[in-house]
């Protein structure tokens, strides 16, 4: 029954457009009424977060392939870096449903009830990446990343904590601008201000550590 309401609310925001979702159109596409969909999900939010994750899967399969083409670890992190912020600019209204609405308490366990129901979405992602993409948590899917940096020694823990607090920083100011229209930046022009930001902080830690 989940996979229903998803599954409808996916093919709404394909149709009409993220803010054009409405929990009655979702029941009418599924082909139930409104009061059975909040038998599973208590609210709008958590509807559009789940049917977000589907179109996270062209993200996932890029920055996989790209983070296992080197085992250096600085390059690692700027190559989930620039497939975070490529594709976060290209459809914003998605990023921001999974990584920054407010879903209530224990977000992290609808995050993986979604990958329960779709298993295949991470049947390609290398087990050394799986930790990280099931975290819905910025700065938890920061220090996953950075920690191959630490354990190359090439950054301490205090550092490594001051570089993902600031890279996370970059992002989301970048990101809520572009969202509510607050610059003029193509989706292209703001992933790459962001990208420029990005790497000369870790050029600068990682050459001060």
């Amino acid at each position: 029954m989940w996979t229903y309401f998803i599954d409808a609310t996916e093919e709404l925001i394909q149709t009409e457009g993220f803010r054009y979702v409405t929990i009655r159109k979702v029941a009418e596409k599924a082909g139930y009424n409104s009061a059975t969909i909040y038998n599973y999900f208590d609210e709008l939010s958590h509807l559009l977060f789940f049917a977000s994750l589907k179109f996270l899967r062209p993200y996932i399969q890029t920055v996989t392939d790209e983070m296992d083409k080197t085992e250096n670890p600085v390059e690692k992190y700027l190559i989930a870096w620039k497939c975070f912020s490529e594709y976060s600019f290209k459809i914003p209204e998605i990023f921001n449903a999974v990584f920054l609405m407010d879903l209530g308490d224990h977000p992290e366990n609808m995050l993986k009830r979604y990958y329960e129901l779709y298993p295949s979405d991470l049947v390609e992602v290398p087990e050394e990446l799986l930790p990280g993409l099931l975290e819905r948590s910025l700065t938890e899917r920061g220090r996953f990343a950075i920690n191959f940096i630490v354990q190359e020694g090439l950054l301490d823990e205090d550092a490594a904590e001051e570089l993902n607090e600031l890279t996370n920083l970059v992002w989301q100011g970048m990101f809520s601008n572009f969202l509510n229209k607050r610059n003029h930046y193509t989706a292209e022009k703001a992933q790459q201000q962001t990208m420029k930001y990005i790497q000369e902080i870790v050029e600068q830690k990682i050459n001060r550590n």
